[in-house]
């Protein structure tokens, strides 16, 4: 990354983030995809090194940076193939709902302790019956007195294993439709009612803690609800989910010039009919096509950061970045594992390890079925 939003703070910042993954990190991810999720320790080294609520502002405990450094920390863990752990969604998604709309009293409770990794949150949407529908979620909580009564269960929850904290979309009207929908922040340690299934197994990313959360009767205190009354949690996660779907098309560009550098070096020394593989004009031609629509994405992506930054991206477009990043970085690793010939299908080549776990970020976010469809209703509001 080189784009003009990179001033000499974030690019050095960039250097020191790219030397944390690349030394700290990857290096345990085979141990950590092995036994399906990190070490619970990792979340405190991560907030030591910088890496945790770099824009949240230091006087709730963040680095009282930008964008700018999150998408620096999105891009550099997707470079890396670190991906036991979703900083995207601690320090991206829950941060930020909790910057936005918690309380003062909210935000100095729980940002602090989110910036050191002593607390690892989650955000619970996904539902057996609801995954992009956020409408149609059945988890309900029901105002008892001074606490909340929540009933249900999320599947798919990214963190989920680790969690202490959870943001839960709950109905706390189911008559109203998106007006019944709520936003409701859960601590896990010692809570009756609450439990956690196995992690799932999935095609791709084995070492990320992805698990299903049951809520049984589980009382939360009216105090943790975000926002100054029910109602207010479908409104509030349609301003955020443009943030977090920048996020993973960052995360995407990483990932597909990392694919394009591992396939690079691995045709320039591997020898067909007794000469380099990078020596055939079909190898350079795919190469080429790859790299180019890499590039064209990034540009594409960094004149999307900018407008975050400037506080105008709109929901279409980052839609459109969403989809657009995750459907090219399959693309790419596609045809990058072909070059690998039977070498690309081997879970010890880092381009195998890409082909599975890029595969849900095509649905994750928001399946980008879902994404044009956004798009497309803006675009038929221009009518």
């Amino acid at each position: 990354m080189t784009a003009g939003w990179m001033t000499e703070d974030v690019v050095q910042f960039r250097d020191t983030v790219r030397k944390v993954f690349e030394r700290e990190f990857a290096p345990l991810e085979e141990r950590w995809r092995r036994q399906h999720l990190a070490d619970r320790s990792v979340w405190r080294q991560a907030g030591e090194m910088g890496l945790l609520c770099t824009s949240i502002p230091e006087a709730y405990g963040g680095a009282g940076g930008s964008f700018a450094h999150e998408a620096v920390v999105a891009y550099e863990q997707g470079r890396a193939l670190v991906n036991s752990f979703s900083i995207n969604v601690h320090s991206g998604i829950v941060a930020h709902y909790l910057l936005a709309y918690g309380s003062e009293a909210q935000k100095l409770r729980w940002l602090p302790k989110m910036a050191t990794g002593e607390l690892v949150t989650a955000i619970a949407m996904s539902e057996p019956g609801a995954g992009s529908d956020l409408q149609a979620v059945r988890t309900s909580a029901v105002r008892d007195g001074n606490d909340y009564v929540i009933d249900g269960a999320k599947t798919f929850i990214t963190n989920g294993h680790h969690a202490d904290l959870v943001c839960v979309v709950v109905k706390t009207d189911p008559t109203r439709g998106a007006k019944g929908v709520s936003l409701l922040m859960v601590e896990t340690a010692d809570l009756p009612g609450f439990r956690r299934g196995a992690l799932l197994e999935k095609i791709g990313q084995h070492g990320q803690d992805t698990a299903e959360l049951f809520f049984d009767g589980v009382r939360v205190p009216a105090e943790n609800l975000l926002g100054d009354e029910e109602g207010l949690g479908f409104r509030q996660l349609m301003q955020q989910l443009a943030r977090e779907r920048l996020l993973i098309a960052i995360g995407a560009v990483g990932m597909m010039q990392r694919a394009i550098d591992e396939t690079l070096a691995y045709v320039a020394q591997r020898q067909v009919f007794g000469k380099p593989l990078l020596a055939m004009q079909n190898t350079r031609f795919k190469l080429a096509e790859c790299q180019t629509d890499a590039t064209i994405t990034q540009a594409f992506v960094d004149a999307c950061i900018v407008r975050q930054l400037e506080g105008t991206l709109d929901v279409p477009t980052a839609a459109m970045a969403k989809w657009s990043a995750t459907d090219k970085l399959c693309r790419i690793i596609d045809e990058c594992l072909q070059l690998h010939g039977g070498y690309g299908y081997m879970t010890e080549y880092p381009i195998a390890r890409l082909y599975a776990d890029a595969r849900v970020l095509r649905i994750l976010g928001g399946a980008n079925e879902v994404m044009k469809e956004l798009i497309a209703r803006s675009m038929e509001r221009q009518v």
